[in-house]
């Protein structure tokens, strides 16, 4: 058993509430040789997302992640690597329910290691690759398992369940409206489902995969069924993959922060853009001088705004933006997503032609390669500043452009210089 250091905050629900999460499954329906729950999501494995969403709720006293023992050292490195807290390893069995029940043992049994962890009142039991649950639905299964023994959320059925008969032809159907699908997160009295465990036979053990059945067969416990969200799907298929990174990307394209230097001319550009921008998105806007220490950006770069823009008039402000990309990884905001970052170069000379040469896309384009490398995607966007009477027009296109590459986050397209 291995376990991440970290303090928490007092918990409002119950004290204390555990968390096992099975992840050692092998992704066989998702096709491909990761198994799903170590699959990258923008970058990061999906179950990092998962551990992220509990670890947030300061009234989750530990979280138990039981994966497979050849990827035991995987997790550990997710485990280092994105600083997670609270968390503890454990070696899986050959299948869901005896994953669970090693997940279990660790509160109560020296076999995993010679210091228990304190034993919960109540432990959440969530699958791995559910990564978008939130803290609402956890508070109602944990506190409607405190009063019944057990909880488990539910959602309708979407399509209508049939027997077939042995011939392969419809026997019958079941009636929708009366049926749920069983769903996570449960929540269990935690020596409920430890009683269960350790009574039910080796079938169940190896062919069950339903822990409300356990509490209700070998404990007597009618678990109380939560209505749960639609966000509570689970990661199987190669598609839902797709379907999280796009939820993910959405999740990040909420807010933008657009920086300005105290230039007239570049805080008017500023200005103009926030305008266009804040019907599509929240925005931030502030003048500053990148030179200098602001405590206003760190308080952005501290939140959770993962977009910026920094307009400049200068051709290609590297020093500026290093600076700026320093305060960007102090934060450690690239750690747990990308971070997007477009360089708006507000073109104001009289030269009708193009301004910005070849040895500035070399540098743009090399400079964007290296911050790819810390989880940065830069991007080049020209505005030109030369015809007053289109110039809302003009910047109403930068925004349009902006939007495109905040909510697409192509890692692909780092280094170009969009002409807006």
């Amino acid at each position: 058993m291995e376990r991440s250091s970290g303090s928490r905050d007092a918990g409002p629900a119950v004290t204390p509430v555990a968390v096992v999460l099975p992840a050692g499954g092998s992704g066989e329906r998702l096709g491909g040789a990761t198994p799903k729950q170590f699959c990258a999501v923008q970058g990061r494995p999906l179950v990092s997302y998962t551990v992220r969403a509990m670890e947030r709720i300061s009234w989750i006293s530990n979280i138990i992640v039981v994966v497979s023992p050849e990827n035991i050292e995987t997790m550990k490195s997710i485990i280092e690597k994105y600083g997670h807290k609270r968390v503890v390893t454990v070696k899986g069995g050959i299948t869901r329910h005896r994953s669970i029940f090693n997940g279990l043992k660790v509160f109560v049994e020296n076999e995993f290691s010679n210091h228990l962890l304190q034993k919960p009142e109540v432990v959440i039991i969530h699958d791995a690759v559910r990564p978008f649950v939130e803290e609402d639905i956890l508070s109602k299964v944990v506190m409607a398992a405190k009063e019944h023994g057990a909880a488990g959320a539910i959602r309708p059925l979407v399509s209508t369940v049939i027997a077939s008969a042995a011939d392969g032809c419809l026997d019958h159907s079941l009636e929708r409206a009366r049926y749920r699908a069983s769903e996570m997160p449960q929540a269990f009295l935690f020596d409920i489902i430890y009683e269960a465990y350790q009574q039910c036979t080796d079938y169940d053990l190896d062919y069950g995969t339903e822990c409300l059945h356990l509490a209700l067969k070998y404990c007597k416990t009618n678990a109380k069924l939560v209505e749960g969200t639609a966000d509570l799907w689970k990661v199987t298929y190669k598609r839902d993959l797709y379907a999280a990174e796009s939820i993910i990307k959405d999740n990040l394209s909420q807010q933008v922060c657009v920086i300005t230097d105290v230039k007239e001319a570049v805080a008017q550009i500023g200005f103009r853009l926030h305008e266009s921008l804040k019907s599509q998105v929240k925005v931030e806007a502030i003048s500053v001088s990148l030179s200098r220490n602001d405590s206003h950006l760190q308080n952005i770069f501290s939140g959770q705004c993962y977009n910026f823009v920094c307009i400049n008039d200068k051709k290609y402000a590297i020093q500026e933006t290093q600076q700026l990309v320093d305060m960007l990884e102090k934060s450690n905001l690239p750690l747990l997503y990308p971070v997007v970052l477009i360089l708006m170069h507000l073109d104001i000379s009289e030269d009708i032609s193009f301004s910005i040469g070849m040895e500035e896309l070399t540098r743009i384009k090399k400079f964007a390669g290296e911050m790819k490398k810390k989880n940065i995607l830069v991007y080049g966007l020209l505005v030109q500043y030369k015809d007053h009477l289109v110039l809302q027009e003009t910047v109403n296109s930068a925004a349009a452009l902006i939007m495109a590459l905040i909510k697409d986050r192509n890692p692909e397209l780092i280094g170009q210089l969009l002409v807006a």
